[in-house]
Order: C-alpha cells, then structure tokens, then sequence
C-alpha cells in the first residue's frame, strides 16, 4: 500500500453490527461464582504452564470477570503482575505494576491503575465481550487491546470469557487480530483463524 494511503476503514455494516451486539452483550453480562471460580482456575493453569514471565492482568470494572483473586494468587506464587493503565485514546495502554500492598490511582472511564513502575508484559490477558473459534473479540469499542495488542507482537495473548460468550462468527473489521488462545470455565481454545 503507498504510503500516503489512507487508513482502511471499518465498512458501516460492520461497525453497525459490532455496536448492536456490544449493546445487547453488556446487559447480559455477569458470572455465577462457580463459572468466574472455574474460568480463574483455568487462567492459572494456563499461566503456570509458561516461563515466569510479567504478566498483564485486569482490576475488573463493574460487571466484568473479577481476576483479582488470580492476580492475588499469581503474585503469591512469585509472577510480576502488570495492571494497565488507561490511556489517550489512539495509544495503546500502559502497564503497570501490581503488588497487593501497592495504592490504586482512578484513571479513565472508571478504570483503576496501580501506582507502581511502568514495565513491559511477555503475556496480556485480553478482556471480551464475544469472541469465535476463529479467535476473533469483540472487545468494548475504544480499540485499546487492538493497539496494545498490535504494539505488542511478541506478548502471548491469551482472551477470557465465559463460554456463554462464544458466537459463530464474531464481525470483523480491518484492523481486527484474532487471539491465539481463549480461555473459558469450560475449555482453552487454541484458536484457528480462517485463511486468507
């Protein structure tokens, strides 16, 4: 592509379709304390499968996967856990680290960060609100993950969810990568995208 080409472009179909179900996704979400016990379980299995490496976690906002009993755990067994933090919008986010002792600062739409050092992680758990067996997410709309996880491209990057947010074909617009892992409560997906 030359390079004063313009940016693809996500076709008004596509970003039409992602705002419904975005909608319709957020007011179903919620997790039984056994289904978000089961998935925390199988997050750290596969975490703990891997080399010790920083790792990119989340301090849940209201309604979502609360993985601060993982992050507990995961720093009881010696990983350095990173929380991120919410940047301007067009950048990826930062991370940051997490200790259970370390001040948590607000930050944007809601968002909690630690007030610790800025530190680069090797894997990143990638929230969702649907995702395919290609490993394609569909995340909130801000395009975060998306960046980070482009900036990123040697982190291993591993979605959750519930398995009550698998669809058949998430819709995917140009700038969309698909996952090469999903964890549910129920099964890790080790996710096969279409061919091109």
């Amino acid at each position: 592509m030359p390079e004063d080409s313009p940016p693809a472009r996500e076709s008004a179909e596509t970003a039409e379709c992602k705002a419904k179900l975005r909608a319709s996704l957020r007011a179903s979400r919620g997790a039984s304390p056994d289904k978000q016990n089961q998935l925390l379980g199988r997050l750290r299995h596969e975490i703990l499968l891997r080399p010790n490496v920083a790792i990119a976690s989340l301090w849940p906002l209201e309604g979502e996967i609360d993985l601060r009993p993982l992050n507990e755990f995961l720093h009881a067994t010696g990983r350095n856990v990173l929380l991120p933090e919410t940047t301007k919008k067009g950048n990826p986010l930062l991370f940051r680290q997490w200790r259970p002792d370390v001040g948590m600062i607000a930050g944007r739409f809601g968002t909690m960060y630690p007030d610790g050092e800025i530190a680069t992680p090797a894997i990143i758990l990638v929230p969702m609100l649907a995702f395919d067996r290609r490993g394609y997410r569909l995340g909130y709309g801000g395009g975060y993950y998306d960046r980070t996880l482009a900036a990123s491209p040697d982190a291993i990057a591993i979605g959750y969810a519930l398995s009550t947010q698998e669809w058949d074909d998430v819709p995917v617009g140009p700038y969309d990568r698909p996952l090469p892992f999903i964890v549910t409560e129920l099964e890790t997906i080790h996710c096969e995208p279409s061919p091109s």
